[in-house]
């Protein structure tokens, strides 16, 4: 059993992370609610503090990073910064500062989402961001201290969300949690690292 690190656990996809973390031991992280710490992950400090409380952990798993969406033609660098600074240098920092709390051989999960594949209006910085995660993820595999994993979950849209997202992601087949599930323990479980795990239709 391995002590695992969940950001975003009451979310959607951190509900869909959950399926497939079930025989390990999970501690909840997120920026409010009803979890075993509270973290934000655009804040350097936050992040140690997390790692900090909660000391010995085999794993980070993270499914949040926050997106605005607009044209492009009418995005504000505000709008690109709170995108940058959330989904791209939150999860990298994640990794930044966890390699020195993690432990040996241990493994980091981030999310990046399949509008970097399949674009469509309107998410022009999620789909960069979650780019630059994967971008990221394979070349950082080869510097990673103490044997330390990592890969990244580029899903498509969760059936469980689809009520929010099927408006604006026509002739996409959205997937159930369980199977994104199982990429995520793929992740955590095998031995794979640098890669990214697709779940699409």
């Amino acid at each position: 059993m391995k002590t695992i690190i969940l950001i975003g656990a009451l979310g959607k996809m951190g509900q869909a992370a959950l399926t497939g973390l079930s025989n390990h031991k999970v501690i909840t992280a997120g920026r409010s609610g009803d979890v075993d710490h509270i973290v934000d992950i655009t804040e350097e400090q936050s992040i140690r503090a997390l790692y900090e409380k909660v000391g010995h952990f085999d794993a980070v798993v993270n499914t949040v990073g926050l997106c605005e969406y607009a044209n492009f033609t009418e995005m504000t660098e505000a709008q690109w910064m709170s995108t940058v600074m959330s989904k791209l240098m939150g999860q990298i920092n994640l990794v930044r500062i966890g390699q020195k709390y993690i432990v040996d051989g241990g493994s980091f999960t981030l999310i990046s989402g399949i509008l970097n594949v399949k674009p469509i209006p309107y998410a022009i910085a999620d789909a960069t961001t979650s780019g630059a995660i994967d971008t990221f993820v394979k070349c950082v595999a080869f510097e990673m201290p103490r044997n330390t994993r990592i890969n990244v979950v580029n899903p498509t849209v969760l059936i469980e969300a689809w009520g929010v997202y099927g408006e604006m992601m026509p002739g996409f087949e959205p997937v159930p949690g369980k199977l994104v599930g199982k990429a995520f323990e793929r992740s955590v479980d095998g031995f794979i690292t640098g890669k990214v795990l697709y779940v699409d239709a």
